[in-house]
């Protein structure tokens, strides 16, 4: 599983001109689920989501996570995050999990994480969304779980 994580003053996801989810200032992670993944990297992936430490403390170092905040979070389904670029000008999508097993782990980390977090909102799996995002810092990192 893949997490392409954003700390935000906000975000918002839109599917045919209707917001579908939107959150304050938390986390926007864009997550692809790949071939293999299971139970425990869907477990992990939402430890790390919620645990890593992407916000400012006292000092203005990055040493407080979303659980520390009790920021918002919001997950979007984004299987391109998977895509082999290595070669040609096309990317190969042979690395992204069919739609079926996407949509089965993707609902499955939506789910832990509403069962452990106060705020969390989704996208639409599957549809053409158009998400809008203020990006705080620019803060942005790559998650992955093995």
């Amino acid at each position: 599983m893949i997490a392409l994580i954003q700390r935000v003053l906000s975000a918002r996801v839109d599917v045919d001109n209707e917001t579908v989810g939107a959150i304050g200032p938390g986390l926007l992670a864009l997550v692809a689920v790949q071939p293999g993944d299971d139970e425990p990297r869907t477990k992990r992936m939402l430890e790390r989501l919620l645990g890593y430490r992407v916000f400012a403390d006292e000092q203005g170092r990055m040493n407080r996570s979303l659980a520390d905040t009790g920021g918002e979070l919001l997950l979007v389904s984004q299987f391109t995050l998977a895509a082999d670029t290595r070669s040609g000008m096309r990317p190969s999508f042979t690395s992204a999990a069919t739609p079926e097993e996407g949509r089965r782990w993707f609902e499955r980390l939506v789910e832990l994480a509403r069962s452990a977090h106060p705020r969390v909102e989704i996208g639409r799996f599957g549809a053409h969304m158009e998400v809008h995002l203020v990006n705080d810092g620019p803060v942005t990192f790559w998650l992955e779980t093995p």
